[in-house]
């Protein structure tokens, strides 16, 4: 099967990427109103999020396994070590059991860095319909639509706790990915060189020097997004919503 034509190419902005985005609109409306009816109702809400990590799931071990079944695999191709792979599976365990440290994850990952695809997709494929390109967007549409159900939707709330849960986890990532990039020569998190297809990150500088931006970028982001829900009167967060602490077992 011969690759398609530099036409056929997804183009950030095309018609496809505008179709995305208006997918994406009209998926946040319909999640925001499903959680916000489902917090009454535990059985339904128990079923829709479990069923949602399931499909979450379900995609990224069939991403793998779909990398794994390539013709020009390498073994190196398989290590889910990118944060939108990461992301996927504390995705769906957030899903699954509203854990605290699964949720700050996928709220300031989802929000965040999986958001980016959004505005600045890395995405060298052929355009709809093609499986990669399905793919690619699957899996990123469904952590931010996750984090946005969750929060929005169910009434989870991050706080300066769930911040630095999410701060540390990450930080933790980074060290070990460019660990592992350095001795492998691979470029997971785009830690080690910047994306060939270009990205935000030519604003900031040449490497290694455009880490420190970014970082301090993110946490600003970061901390912008916790900011809000903590300035809410306490009577006001404990009556309306549940904070991710009251879910944890």
């Amino acid at each position: 099967m011969t690759r398609t034509t530099a036409q056929d190419e997804f183009s950030a902005y095309g018609a496809s990427h505008w179709a995305v985005l208006a997918v994406f609109a009209a998926g946040v409306a319909a999640l925001v109103l499903a959680g916000r009816r489902q917090r009454h109702h535990p059985t339904g809400r128990r079923r829709f999020t479990r069923g949602f990590a399931l499909l979450l799931l379900a995609l990224h071990v069939g991403a793998q396994l779909y990398t794994v079944a390539s013709r020009h695999w390498q073994p190196l191709d398989a290590v889910p070590l990118h944060l939108s792979d990461l992301a996927g599976f504390v995705t769906a365990y957030a899903l699954w059991s509203h854990r605290r440290w699964a949720f700050a994850l996928t709220y300031y990952w989802g929000l965040t860095l999986s958001a980016q695809a959004l505005v600045s997709p890395v995405l060298d494929s052929p355009d709809f319909p093609h499986h990669e390109f399905l793919a690619f967007w699957a899996l990123h549409l469904l952590v931010v639509w996750a984090a946005v159900y969750l929060t929005w939707g169910l009434g989870l709330r991050p706080g300066w706790r769930h911040y630095a849960v999410a701060a540390g986890l990450t930080a933790a990532w980074a060290c070990a990915a460019f660990v592992f990039n350095s001795v492998t020569g691979t470029n997971f998190g785009f830690l080690n060189a910047k994306p060939a297809t270009g990205s935000v990150l030519d604003l900031l500088g040449p490497w290694p020097w455009y880490l420190l931006p970014e970082a301090a970028l993110i946490l600003a982001a970061w901390a912008l997004l916790t900011w809000p829900w903590t300035r809410r009167p306490r009577h006001t967060r404990t009556g309306r919503a549940r904070t991710a602490e009251d879910t944890d077992h």
